[in-house]
């Protein structure tokens, strides 16, 4: 490396090459050139400083309570840095100057007033001094003589290595958005408004998902306890079919029901694994043309068949094993589908079946049906009576499977509670909607004549309005004149479901 000067005489040069070689070799490499009089005669050199340190790592969740930009500035800088040489200074007006100026340069930027009050240089000395600075670059600020630091360009300034982290801000609206941009502009984050859920921030979590550095800052006074996991959640950039990591509402399931290999319990076992794939695809493409939502091609699959005879553990339902169920639930994971698994549960309880497939249910893709119909009480047979299910056994099923989602930071789940009848599902209004780990739906799934199937619909719509989501089912033999098409279903069924099954 030479100097700028190339008047220096030949017998200096052998000796100043040497003490750049020991000063190369006992600091990194951030070169700042002095802008005073040695540097306009090129032959002064500033020492040699080290580059920033972030203190977040990748993984980090970090909350700030906000507020003005100034007061932004400090908490980002307190919370990103541990130490920097170099500042950044700005006013509100010099902003986007200096943040276009400094970008990529991973370093923290403070706005403060440009004739900074006592209060305000206390402040800037204090974060200053934490940060072991020697050095700013700035537009607009006069430092008052008490901070003694050296004044730079931020053209002489050079470009560091890869910083190892990227902050992603999450904020609650717009103006704090664009403000919180232009401050991380020299560490190269970026900054989303995501007050209400993070899960639905489909850009910030597919940012997450490309870039393993990533750590989540949340600024604002909406972030509490419940929001940090979700922010846990959103740090897998794990996403849902559809996308993002909520299940509904914005979403419309096209789902082919049935058992693996058994045509007589639905379409979904007509076929082989990767024809069934297809034949979903299939039967959700038409509902494209016909819903902003997104249409999600998906299947129910009867986990847990209700059966004539007791079977050996006496409780008239035969359960699938995981491995006959696995080949199309990974398939559906392959090739985009949510999976619904189905319990029909005879005489024991939907928790006690649920958690016979919680290894399939830790899948992300994956929710659960609950079939009253099919839920015995003691000495009752199937097709003799028609089953029901005690609301706080439905609360239990749903507080376990909010817990498991929680506990593995899975995206929010498919709840979905099948009825055709009042008495399937007795003091509904108790159901606990609280959790919102799940979307619940409630599957209207009568079959028959089309005009006592809108009476079922309206009935239960008024036995329950407080529920969450809706769903629907077309049989292809059982309903009458016909099954209704995708037009149909989406032009006569109304409020618009968000889940729709085909028998």
């Amino acid at each position: 490396m030479r100097h700028a000067s190339g008047r220096r005489r030949r017998t200096l040069l052998a000796g100043a090459v040497a003490a750049l070689v020991v000063v190369a070799a006992a600091v990194a490499a951030w070169f700042l050139w002095s802008p005073g009089a040695g540097a306009a005669r090129g032959v002064e050199v500033m020492p040699v400083l080290e580059p920033a340190t972030l203190s977040v790592a990748p993984g980090d969740v970090v909350t700030l309570a906000g507020g003005g930009v100034t007061d932004a500035s400090f908490q980002l800088s307190q919370a990103l840095w541990s130490s920097a040489p170099v500042v950044a200074l700005a006013t509100e007006d010099t902003l986007a100057e200096v943040s276009a100026a400094t970008a990529g340069l991973s370093l923290p930027l403070l706005v403060v007033p440009g004739d900074p009050g006592e209060e305000d240089t206390a402040r800037l000395a204090s974060e200053l001094e934490r940060l072991g600075t020697r050095a700013v670059t700035q537009a607009g600020v006069t430092l008052p003589a008490g901070i003694d630091v050296e004044h730079l360009r931020a053209s002489h300034l050079k470009r560091p290595g890869d910083a190892g982290v990227t902050p992603h801000l999450l904020v609650g609206d717009a103006a704090t958005r664009d403000l919180a941009e232009a401050v991380l502009s020299p560490v190269a984050g970026a900054a989303d408004i995501a007050a209400e859920d993070p899960r639905g921030a489909v850009d910030v979590i597919r940012a997450i998902a490309e870039d393993p550095e990533a750590a989540l800052v949340v600024m604002g006074d909406f972030a509490d306890e419940d929001y940090r996991w979700k922010l846990e959640t959103v740090l897998t950039g794990v996403e849902l079919p559809g996308g993002g990591q909520l299940a509904a509402p914005g979403k419309l399931y096209v789902a082919l029901y049935g058992h693996p290999g058994s045509s007589a319990l639905g379409v979904l076992g007509e076929q082989g694994v990767e024809a069934t794939i297809e034949r979903a695809r299939a039967h959700a493409a038409p509902y494209e043309a016909l819903t902003d939502m997104t249409v999600v091609p998906s299947l129910e699959i009867i986990a847990t068949i209700a059966s004539a005879g007791a079977g050996p553990d006496g409780n008239y339902s035969a359960e699938a094993e995981i491995a006959t169920l696995r080949p199309l639930v990974d398939a559906a994971a392959e090739n985009g589908l949510y999976v619904v698994l189905d319990l029909q549960p005879g005489r024991t309880d939907f928790l006690t079946q649920a958690k016979l497939y919680e290894e399939l249910l830790r899948e992300p893709h994956v929710g659960l049906a609950l079939d009253p119909e099919w839920r015995l009480k003691p000495n009752q047979v199937h097709l003799r009576q028609i089953g029901s299910v005690a609301i706080d056994e439905v609360n239990e099923v749903a507080n376990w499977l909010a817990d498991l989602t929680r506990e593995h930071l899975l995206p929010q789940k498919v709840l979905i509670l099948h009825s055709f009848r009042i008495s399937m599902t007795p003091d509904l209004d108790r159901l606990d909607t609280s959790r919102d780990e799940l979307a619940i739906v409630m599957h209207v799934d009568g079959q028959g004549a089309q005009g006592a199937k809108q009476e079922t619909w309206r009935a239960l719509h008024d036995y329950a309005p407080d529920m969450p989501f809706w769903g629907w089912k077309n049989f292809y033999d059982e309903d009458s004149p016909a099954m209704l098409t995708p037009e149909q279903t989406m032009a006569n069924v109304n409020p618009t479901p968000v889940f729709v099954s085909y028998q």
